[in-house]
């Protein structure tokens, strides 16, 4: 069985040391690239299994990075983890909100990050290409990152199309703000639970245009639920 490949794009020569040493004591194939561009290039010509991706490069910002390994086709859904030093909570928001999947802060322990890279390739298992997902006329193409009403192209963010996905897995249950947050953004996003409110807002603009029937139901006291369709 190969070896799982994580590619660590990151400016810091001594944190890219020290995260290679910590995977590669883990049995990873690392490879490394310290500017975005390489990093990009190194991921579209031999996608990984992971990506962690620093906040900063000399050449791309880090959320801009992200965003083309979103965009790729061989990249889209391959799990990407920021490891950044100094972001604020409005800063790990817009990171969340490109389609990350983590956010991890610099310092970091050891046990933390070897922790959190397995739980993003158990996620990533789970999730395998190919799978649909669909409800009252809603179908969603999990693997190729496409959502359709009826015969209609419905856009989303990536931080929206993994909220509106949760919400498929789960028709008819009520969501919190805070189980949402753990489920979509992860318990360790450092995110404030109103983020949700406005991620909703969005995801319902965008299911409901053409003033369809409203599928998302704002449920008192209790959240969200997709259980709009009766």
């Amino acid at each position: 069985m190969s070896a799982t490949t994580t590619l660590i794009i990151d400016s810091d020569p001594h944190s890219v040391d020290l995260l290679s040493w910590l995977l590669a004591r883990e049995g990873f194939e690392v490879r490394a690239a310290q500017t975005g561009n390489e990093g990009i290039r190194i991921a579209e010509s031999s996608p990984p299994d992971l990506i962690l991706v620093d906040w900063m490069f000399s050449d791309l910002p880090g959320l801009e990075v992200c965003r083309r390994l979103r965009a790729h086709s061989d990249t889209h859904d391959v799990p990407i983890a920021m490891v950044a030093d100094g972001a604020d909570e409005a800063d790990r928001a817009r990171a969340l909100d490109t389609g990350i999947d983590d956010f991890i802060s610099k310092p970091f322990g050891a046990r933390e990050i070897v922790a959190r890279v397995y739980a993003l390739l158990r996620r990533a298992k789970k999730d395998p290409a190919g799978r649909r997902l669909s409800y009252a006329g809603l179908e969603m193409d999990v693997g190729n990152y496409k959502v359709k009403r009826g015969n209609a192209s419905v856009p989303l963010s990536p931080l929206q199309f993994k909220l509106l996905r949760h919400f498929l897995e789960h028709p008819g249950q009520v969501f919190s703000r805070e189980q949402l947050l753990a489920s979509v953004w992860g318990r360790d996003a450092d995110v404030h639970a109103r983020s949700v409110d406005a991620q909703i807002r969005r995801l319902r603009s965008a299911i409901n245009k053409g003033h369809r029937k409203d599928l998302l139901r704002t449920v008192r006291m209790g959240g969200y639920s997709l259980d709009g369709g009766d």
